[in-house]
């Protein structure tokens, strides 16, 4: 191995993510970590979410489980930042604040009243943050914490975990056809209307705009600004629509699909296909019945397959298109395998792992409740959410307002989002309403 890649596996970020995840997904495996603490829900005490219940009756608490959390987190991270040449006590301190504001966070999204609106834990990180940043400022000290990309990418790692082969066929034919025709078409529709009837000047504005609308979401604008090294305040934008939008039709949707009498399997689909959020998705789903709900999450879970192969495409018609000088050589497979980011490596090595390696071998009850339940999930989510609260920290309104001149940005949205729902109603209804496939519900 030449000096240039041993030198890129120990000093890029990318690869450090790519490290961080695969650590995590050993010691659970090995049990030397054998659950990351999970906040639990409250009605009027907000001390309530650090309660352990167990048959109604509180047992304990997860305070020793967050101080563990938090230290093995940030040492494990701050190792990472001396690597790269950074200073990691200057790191820790910083991380050790983002870390508390990531614990308001996601306290303040299990108050039970919240939940139900569909108010997660991004939008309050997201908030915490751009309230410090844009009133008191951000300080020096705190921004040296604030590894937004450090998080995301290592939470994208872990999130390839998530991401089962066995999930796709439990839908069939119909899932496939619903989670996976529309996206890319209506992602690729987006890019070319933003760029040619909106003339929008930022192409990475519209590409993650685009995929967040078209594939899942938050994790799909995550993977999407990575790939083509969109601005923290254009993730932060796309982010922030999307969330709005999100729980306007969370909350619309199974109304609109009670009220019109539709069936509600297609309406599970539908749902499915175009929510951004999995939490939003299920939410919603519920309102329609049990069977409905597993509908719609498979169909989501499905989609979510996407994000890897999503970001994948991007990074190469970034280097091959976007990024090409007209007047240099076309770029080789190896200039491609350089600038790509190494995070969808670990993403998509997490996800075949998972389903070819460890399912077969531990079996889907191990890997599901005592790995992925206990242990990867839980830590993704928190990674994300100290993500999310970077983000805040790092934007300001000012850099934010300048993304939305012409108001652009909420009509590449709004167009998107109403081709989405029209494509997506279409495909449910010829693939679960009996047409392309037999009913299989």
């Amino acid at each position: 191995m030449s000096e240039h890649k041993r030198s890129q596996l120990f000093t890029a970020e990318d690869w450090w993510a790519v490290w961080f995840g695969f650590l995590v997904i050993i010691a659970a495996l090995t049990g030397v970590v054998t659950s990351v603490p999970k906040l639990g829900k409250w009605v009027d005490n907000p001390l309530d979410v650090f309660l352990i219940i167990k048959d109604g009756v509180a047992s304990g608490n997860i305070f020793g489980a967050l101080v563990v959390l938090w230290l093995g987190l940030g040492v494990l991270t701050a190792f990472g930042v001396w690597a790269m040449g950074g200073k990691p006590w200057r790191y820790f301190f910083g991380y050790s604040a983002v870390f508390a504001f990531a614990v308001v966070s996601y306290s303040i999204s299990q108050q039970q009243q919240i939940r139900a609106y569909g108010l997660e834990y991004a939008f309050w990180g997201l908030l915490i943050g751009l309230l410090i940043s844009n009133t008191v400022g951000t300080p020096g000290w705190l921004l040296a914490g604030a590894k937004t990309e450090m998080f995301i990418k290592t939470g994208l790692v872990l999130l390839g975990a998530e991401i089962l082969f066995d999930k796709i066929l439990k839908l069939g034919p119909p899932g496939l056809f619903v989670a996976w025709l529309v996206a890319p078409t209506v992602l690729i529709l987006m890019y070319i209307f933003g760029l040619r009837w909106l003339k929008m000047t930022s192409k990475s504005l519209v590409m993650v705009i685009a995929a967040e609308t078209s594939v899942c979401g938050v994790s799909a604008a995550i993977a999407t600004a990575a790939a083509c090294k969109a601005k923290k305040e254009e993730l932060t934008l796309a982010v922030g629509i999307g969330l709005i939008f999100t729980v306007l039709m969370m909350i619309a949707m199974p109304l609109f699909i009670k009220a019109v009498g539709m069936d509600i399997i297609i309406g599970a689909a539908w749902i499915g296909g175009t929510i951004d959020s999995t939490g939003a998705v299920i939410a919603a789903g519920s309102m329609l019945g049990a069977q409905a709900e597993k509908v719609a999450a498979v169909v989501k879970m499905v989609q979510n397959i996407l994000i890897g192969v999503v970001a994948f495409a991007v990074a190469v018609y970034w280097v091959t298109s976007v990024e090409r000088d007209a007047n240099a050589a076309r770029p080789s497979a190896m200039e491609i395998w350089r600038r790509m980011p190494k995070f969808i490596v670990g993403f998509i090595g997490a996800s075949l792992i998972f389903s070819f390696v460890l399912m077969p071998l531990f079996g889907a009850e191990f890997v599901e409740n005592r790995i992925l339940g206990a242990v990867t999930t839980n830590c993704r989510g928190w990674l994300f959410c100290l993500a999310f609260v970077s983000i805040g920290l790092e934007s300001n309104f000012r850099d934010l307002a300048s993304q939305l001149v012409g108001g652009k940005p909420i009509w590449l949205y709004i167009v998107g989002q109403s081709l989405n729902l029209v494509l997506t109603l279409l495909a449910a209804w010829l693939a679960f309403g009996g047409i392309l496939f037999p009913r299989a519900f």
